[in-house]
Order: structure tokens, then C-alpha cells, then sequence
């Protein structure tokens, strides 16, 4: 199979001793190696050196100008005063066509201002849009190269949360922020030294604001940091919870889980509103606070420029000037505190993609990977030690030969190990010890893709996708044509109900395919593994949700597709493995019975007393 046909498989959380545990932090919180994560994330840029110096100059260009702005229209304002006060006294009059050049002068170097801004933005939107293509791409990759035993540790919302939530906030931060902290430092010195070329006095008075500013900004940040922390993590909960009741809501009805539910979510929802009302106040505060501590400085920046105007020290036009850089100083030292709050943000979000990208692979393939031209379908285990978790081995020194051709049945009670040796078998995990061996090779000799091709996988969990009926059963074979698909849907007896749909193959299936019966997605995905045609073939209770007359229809389609194959077949009702050439009898982990079905109700051990019972049952009923 190919690598989208291997996602025919279950889409719970797994079989490991952790599957389903706890979500873990949300990218609110801070990094916990800022330094390390940002380096990192630079390399990411690195690949756009030429681009990243021509934003930077394009950000220190359009501050410049801006800069320049109240400067200059200072001199139109010393102009046009004292073009009044010389009207007043007689003595001359306003010279408007040089106030009219000034102000077209200011209006030009504005324009030029938005262009270079322009330019930045643009530019970096592409830069920044790159990144988190390059970042998803990454993650989508690694996503098929990490073992599954990730899987049964993390919940999909979490590794879902990576490639959208936290690579979102990479892209935001990059388009936004990092532009923000070029112009805002640049304004910040570009300002002092304006501000210092109109006089160094009022420039000392506007600096002593500067402490209680960044004693201010200090107090709210920290404050707000915990908070928005807090809310980015009960954010995540929420999610979660309404992600799990969704697509399990029949199951949290039929046990009246309403109550639990509601009660549950509103626990989450009152402190995500405690502390998204907390943070989003706290945060608020921070341009009252700043308009407050700038409003005392302006006081007294007014008072000492109107006093040194008076002594002619400097003109009126400066102080009006002076006025504005004292608005435009305290602006960035507010924008740098607030991006030093999203960067600590980004390092986090980034930090979690870096830590998805770092996990362990799956071993790597081997260099001189065996290709067989033809497949005869012999399989044997040879000794075979396995657990989820290796201090817990759950399969101990299994062993047992499939001949080609050959229909083998695994039985046993539940958690005896029967779905974990198919999934060993198509090398979903690798053994601790021991051999599985397809004609004669390892498994571990073939790549996982050529190793896959071989085996077709009908799984007690169905899974279909969004889209059309003929698509789905496409999936086991994407070059098949039309007719293929509808010898193979007739083949698994679902010809005759796809027919009876509206729009019969081309019929679209729903997000959660509840469109379709859970008999007929399981008659669909056995249509998509025959497509397949492949050279053994794995059933996983594949009969199980069905009824009885569609089961042996079924069933004669199975016996007609496994000859000539080898076939691994697992199920808990035993009358649908009578026919089987080999039963294994499995039992903590080990065989402690084979043999044809004759032969192990002769034997009357273990297997007889699961047949009988289930006899007795049946006859019950």
C-alpha cells in the first residue's frame, strides 16, 4: 500500500499504557529556552538574508522620514507665528508660499514614508507566509516519520494545536511584530537625537519620565503574562473538551453525560473568563498608565519650552515640534513592551513545533532494502518479544508459520495481543527481539513502503473520508478506473446499496460520514482493500458491525478474495473462522494452542471452551 492507503487505520488514541492522557501546556506559555528557540527560528529566516536587509532598510527609511515630519513643519509653525506677530506689529506679513512649500515638502517625504512601508509589509507578509508554509510542510512530513507510540501518548488536538495555533502565531509575530521592533527601535533613537538637536534640557525632562514608564509597563506585563498564560492554557482545555464530546456526543447521551459534560466545561469556561478578563484588563491599563506618565511630561515640557521661547532661546516652532517627539518617544517604549510579551509568546509556539520536529523517527530504513518482484506470502514469527512499553512485554516468544495461500485466524480473549501481531506484522512497531520474516526476509530488510504494498488492512474501525463514494474505495488503489471499483464494491456485496444512494458512487460522504450506515462504511472499506489486490491480507473483526445475513454474504466474498493469498484473520465470533487452515490460539501473549478447528475442539482445551461457550450462547438467544 501506499502511504495514504496505511491511513486505513483507527483513529482512537491507541493501545499504549498512556494512550489519552493529559493535554500538555499551551503555547501561551513562556519558552523554556527563549535564547535556543529563537536562534533556531533565525536559521528559518536565514534563507531570506536579501529580502530581511531590504525590509530593514525600507523600516529605517519610512521612520526617518516620519521623523523628519514635525521637525520641519516646526518652521512653518515659526513662520506662520511670526508672520502673525509682525502683521500685528505692522511691520510685515505672513509668507503662506513658504508655509505652502513646507507643507508639500512634509507631504512628500510622508508619501514616501508609506511607500517604504509598503514595501516592508509586503514583503515580509511573503517572508513571514513562506515560513509557516515551510514550517506545516515540516510538520506534515514528520508526521509520517514519527513512531505510532507518539500517537498513543498525545492527544490529536495537541499535535492538530502545532500545525495551526502555534505555527499561526509564528506567521503573525514574523508579518507584524518583527517589522514593529525595526521601526520602533529605530523611532525610539531617531527621536532622541531630534529631540536632543532642539535642546538638551527639555530632552532631560522628557527622559526622567522614561523610569516610571518602564516601572509601569514592567508592573503590567508581569502581571499580564500570568493571566494570558493562563488563558491560552484553559483555552486549549475547552477545545479539547468540546472537541471530545462533539465526536463522541451519542456516547455522552446514551450514558446521560449532559450534566458531567455541561458542569466540566463550565468549570474550564469560568477560569478561562476569570483570567482572559484579568489579562485583557491588565493589558488595557497600559495606555491609560502611559497617556497619564506622557501627560506629565508634556506639563512639564510645555512649561520649560514656554519659558526658554520667551528667553529666545528657541522658537515656538521647535516646541510644537518637541511636543510631538515627546508623544512619538513614549509610543515605541510601549510597542517594545508589548512585543517583548508576544515574543515570549512565539518563542513558546515555536518552541512546540521544534519540539514535534525533534521527536524520535521511526528507525531509520535499512541502506540496501530488499525488493521482491513476486510476493508468495509466506510469514513467519520467529521468537517475537514485544510491548508498547519495553519495560512491559505483552507478547512473549510468539512464534507461528503462514504458508502462501494459507487463511490464518488468530482468536482469543480480549487484550491477549491479537491486533498487536498484525500491527507488527505490517511493521507499525518494531519488536524488541525475535523475527517476523515475509518469504524468508525480515521485515526490517524492506522498506516500510514496499513492506506495505504487500498488505491489504480491513480494521474493526472503519475510516472514510469526506468525498465521494467511488473516491473512498479509489483510496485502496488511486490508478483503478470506474469499472475496477464497481467489480470491487460487487465483489464486498456493496454494489447493490451504493445503487439504492442518492447520486449511487458519486454520492458525497459527510465529515463524519454519518450518511452511511456503519454496515455499509464497513462493506466500503472492504471494497477499498479488495481494489487493493493485495498479496496478504489482514481482517480485524472486519465482520464485526454487520448483521448476520450481510456477514456471510460478506464472508463468500472473503473466502473468494483470499485464495491464493495469505490472510490473517482475527475475530471474536469463532463460527466465522471454521474454515480457517491454521487457528492460533493466543492467550497474555502467547500461542498455547494450534491448529485446524477440528482439531483444537478435539483437543478440548482452551479454544473448545471459548467455542462452546459462544455455542451456548448463540442457542441461549
Amino acid at each position: 500500500m501506499s502511504d495514504r492507503q496505511r491511513m486505513n487505520k483507527p483513529m482512537g488514541r491507541g493501545h499504549g499504557p498512556m494512550a489519552g492522557g493529559p493535554p500538555a501546556a499551551r503555547g501561551g506559555e513562556k519558552p523554556k529556552n527563549f535564547k535556543t528557540t529563537m536562534k533556531r527560528l533565525a536559521g528559518y529566516l536565514s534563507e531570506y538574508k536579501l529580502k530581511l536587509v531590504v525590509v530593514f532598510l525600507c523600516a529605517i527609511a519610512s521612520t526617518v522620514f516620519v521623523i523628519m515630519g514635525p521637525k520641519i513643519l516646526g518652521k512653518a509653525t515659526t513662520s506662520l507665528f511670526e508672520g502673525i506677530m509682525a502683521k500685528i506689529s505692522g511691520t510685515g506679513s505672513v509668507d503662506f508660499t513658504y508655509i505652502g512649500k513646507i507643507v508639500l515638502f512634509v507631504l512628500g517625504i510622508y508619501l514616501i514614508s508609506s511607500l517604504f512601508s509598503f514595501v516592508m509589509s509586503w514583503i515580509m507578509a511573503g517572508v513571514s507566509a513562506n515560513i509557516a508554509y515551510r514550517f506545516r510542510k515540516d510538520v506534515s512530513e514528520k508526521i509520517n516519520k514519527i513512531p505510532f507510540n507518539y500517537y498513543d501518548n498525545t492527544t490529536h488536538g495537541e499535535t492538530l494545536s502545532r500545525i495551526t495555533n502555534d505555527i499561526d502565531t509564528i506567521n503573525q509575530t514574523l508579518s507584524q511584530s518583527l517589522t514593529q521592533i525595526i521601526t520602533s527601535s529605530v523611532t525610539l533613537v531617531g527621536v532622541l537625537i531630534m529631540m536632543f538637536s532642539i535642546d538638551w534640557r527639555m530632552t532631560l525632562i522628557a527622559l526622567a519620565i522614561l523610569p516610571v514608564s518602564m516601572v509601569a509597563v514592567f508592573f503590567v506585563t508581569k502581571n499580564s503574562q500570568r493571566f494570558f498564560k493562563q488563558q491560552q492554557e484553559y483555552l486549549g482545555h475547552i477545545n479539547g473538551h468540546v472537541e471530545e464530546m462533539f465526536s463522541g456526543h451519542i456516547v455522552m447521551k446514551a450514558f446521560n453525560g449532559e450534566d458531567r459534560s455541561i458542569e466540566t466545561f463550565e468549570k474550564s469556561n469560568n477560569t478561562l473568563f476569570s483570567s482572559a478578563w484579568k489579562s485583557q484588563f491588565l493589558s488595557g491599563m497600559m495606555m491609560p498608565i502611559m497617556k497619564f506618565i506622557g501627560n506629565l511630561g508634556y506639563v512639564a515640557v510645555a512649561i520649560l519650552g514656554g519659558w526658554l521661547t520667551i528667553k529666545r532661546v528657541i522658537s515656538i516652532g521647535d516646541v510644537q515640534a518637541f511636543i510631538q517627539y515627546v508623544n512619538n518617544f513614549t509610543q515605541p517604549i510601549m510597542q517594545i513592551a508589548n512585543i517583548s510579551n508576544i515574543l515570549q509568546q512565539t518563542a513558546a509556539a515555536a518552541e512546540r513545533v521544534f519540539e514535534f520536529l525533534d521527536e524520535d523517527q521511526e528507525i531509520a530504513e535499512t541502506e540496501n532494502p530488499v525488493k521482491l518482484d513476486n510476493v508468495t506470502g509466506t510469514v513467519e514469527f520467529k521468537n517475537v518479544h514485544f510491548g508498547y512499553n519495553p519495560d512491559a512485554t505483552i507478547i512473549n516468544n510468539f512464534s507461528a508459520v503462514a504458508e502462501p495461500g494459507q487463511k490464518i485466524a488468530i482468536v482469543g480473549p480480549t487484550g491477549a495481543g491479537k491486533t498487536t501481531m498484525v500491527k507488527l506484522l505490517m511493521r507499525f512497531y518494531d519488536i524488541q527481539s525475535g523475527e517476523i520474516l515475509v518469504d524468508g526476509h525480515d521485515i526490517r530488510d524492506f522498506t516500510r513502503e514496499e513492506l506495505r504494498k504487500n498488505f491489504g488492512m480491513v480494521l474493526q474501525d472503519t475510516w472514510l473520508y469526506s468525498g465521494s463514494i467511488k473516491e473512498n474505495i479509489r483510496y485502496g488503489n488511486l490508478d483503478a478506473t470506474d469499472e475496477d471499483i464497481i467489480k470491487a464494491a460487487e465483489a464486498a456485496h456493496a454494489d447493490h446499496f451504493i445503487r439504492t444512494m442518492p447520486e449511487g458512487y458519486d454520492m458525497e460522504l459527510n465529515e463524519e460520514t454519518s450518511n452511511v450506515s456503519q454496515g455499509q462504511k464497513q462493506l466500503l472499506t472492504i471494497a477499498r482493500a479488495i481494489i487493493a489486490d493485495p498479496k496478504i491480507l489482514i481482517l480485524d473483526e472486519a465482520t464485526s458491525s454487520v448483521d448476520t445475513r450481510t456477514e456471510e454474504l460478506i464472508q463468500k466474498a472473503m473466502d473468494n478474495l483470499m485464495k491464493g493469498r495469505t490472510s490473517f484473520v482475527i475475530a471474536h465470533r469463532l463460527s466465522t473462522i471454521k474454515n480457517a487452515d491454521l487457528i492460533l490460539v493466543m492467550k497474555d501473549g502467547d500461542i498455547i494452542e494450534q491448529g485446524s478447528h477440528t482439531e483444537l475442539l478435539e483437543a478440548n482445551g482452551f479454544y473448545a471452551d471459548l467455542y462452546n461457550s459462544q455455542f451456548e450462547q448463540a442457542s441461549l438467544s
